[in-house]
């Protein structure tokens, strides 16, 4: 079995304004467990789960841990939200964690590392070692785009609708290393250009290699990097067991070196992953077999077919054939959320990135203040109405 783990940032806000605000050490204080730490900015923190065996484990503790941070936030008047983006936020060079980790990445990338308001979700998945991870990782990343694409909720920036769907994806590939991984023959091969790229100056060290797939530094495990946070519990878990069975499926590959493995052409990877971020759910995706445009449902659900016997191995096909179903039914995120803009305002936004962060299915509805912001005049039409599903029942 092919364990499963993951790790999620969350944002910061306060209740009342909607604002991100630079009070994560305030929230860490009272949560008192291991398994949540800081990040580059004040206003976000990280929680980091077990590992597991099935997906029921690890949706069970990625909720058991939203409601943990829940609580502790909701005792300071904040709440945390797990998405790509929030809606209102200011930008400022002085709330950078105190590390001086940190402190010199805002020193050296400053406006980049200023405008890392942004979150995301990472998952990790057992390999049998680092030879087999870096293999492993020029066969899945064809297939990364597509759960971007699932994970997308990132359409507004500074009180502005941007136009995508994950607008963190665009702020991301700003780091340097940011972006697809390319093809390596081994570790080692790997490991000498991750140490030319230290050597060059311009990273600092190996955990600031921001490929959207990497073999872990200090794990067997190959991890996960190219999705937006997920305001969705639901969409964490079945971002990854498709990963999983993705990379299950590269393993076995490369063992009984039968069938096609990759060509090692990645030229198309960041166009794909640019189509995936402009469109989340609600347009076209580049098939990553034909390697052209097709509706992001019919690339999804050939990709799970095409994974079933993975997805079979591990116990994960039905749960990841209802959840996908259900993410194709109600729409990206980001398509939610610019409903709720659409409908009402941002704040209507936000309030629905709390309500599925802390696992609602209804929009609590503030009476509307005047100082609410209006709608980005570009929010999209409507999307049929979310459903009241059952989804819990599928993975708890």
């Amino acid at each position: 079995m092919l364990r499963i783990g993951a790790e999620e940032e969350f944002h910061v806000l306060d209740v009342e304004s909607g604002r991100l605000v630079p009070h994560a050490r305030a929230v860490l204080d009272r949560v008192h467990r291991p398994g949540f730490t800081t990040e580059l900015q004040q206003s976000v923190v990280e929680s980091n789960s077990g590992v597991h065996d099935t997906l029921d484990g690890l949706y069970r503790d990625l909720s058991v841990a939203r409601r943990r941070l829940d609580a502790a936030a909701s005792s300071l008047g904040l709440a945390v939200v797990a998405a790509g983006t929030v809606p209102l936020a200011r930008i400022s060079p002085r709330e950078v964690t105190a590390d001086p980790r940190y402190r010199h990445m805002a020193e050296e990338y400053r406006k980049v590392a200023d405008e890392q308001l942004i979150c995301s979700a990472q998952v990790h998945v057992d390999v049998p070692d680092r030879d087999t991870a870096v293999r492993a990782m020029c066969l899945v990343s064809p297939w990364l785009p597509p759960l971007l694409a699932l994970s997308a909720s990132s359409p507004f920036w500074l009180g502005a609708d941007t136009g995508y769907a994950s607008w963190r994806t665009m702020l991301w590939q700003r780091w340097p290393t940011a972006g697809p991984a390319g093809c390596h023959a081994d570790a080692r091969e790997y490991d000498a250009a991750i140490d030319e790229l230290i050597a060059s100056g311009v990273i600092s060290d190996a955990g600031m290699v921001y490929h959207d797939v990497r073999p872990s530094a200090h794990q067997r495990t190959l991890e996960l990097r190219i999705c937006d946070a997920c305001p969705r519990v639901e969409t964490v878990v079945l971002v990854a067991g498709l990963f999983r069975a993705l990379v299950r499926d590269a393993c076995e590959r490369l063992a009984d070196g039968g069938g096609p493995l990759c060509d090692g052409h990645h030229d198309w990877l960041r166009a794909a992953t640019w189509r995936a971020a402009r469109s989340g759910l609600e347009g076209t995706l580049v098939d990553p077999r034909t390697r052209r445009a097709a509706p992001a449902a019919e690339v999804l659900r050939r990709m799970r077919d095409r994974l079933r016997p993975a997805l079979e191995a591990s116990g994960d096909w039905e749960t990841v054939h209802s959840l996908l179903e259900q993410a194709l039914a109600t729409g990206s995120s980001a398509h939610r959320l610019r409903r709720a803009a659409a409908e009402e305002d941002l704040l209507a936004s936000v309030d629905l990135m709390v309500d599925e962060t802390r696992g609602g299915r209804t929009v609590r509805r503030r009476p509307t203040p005047t100082r609410r912001p209006a709608a980005p005049a570009a929010a999209l039409g409507a999307l049929s109405p979310l459903h009241s599903t059952a989804a819990g029942d599928t993975v708890a």
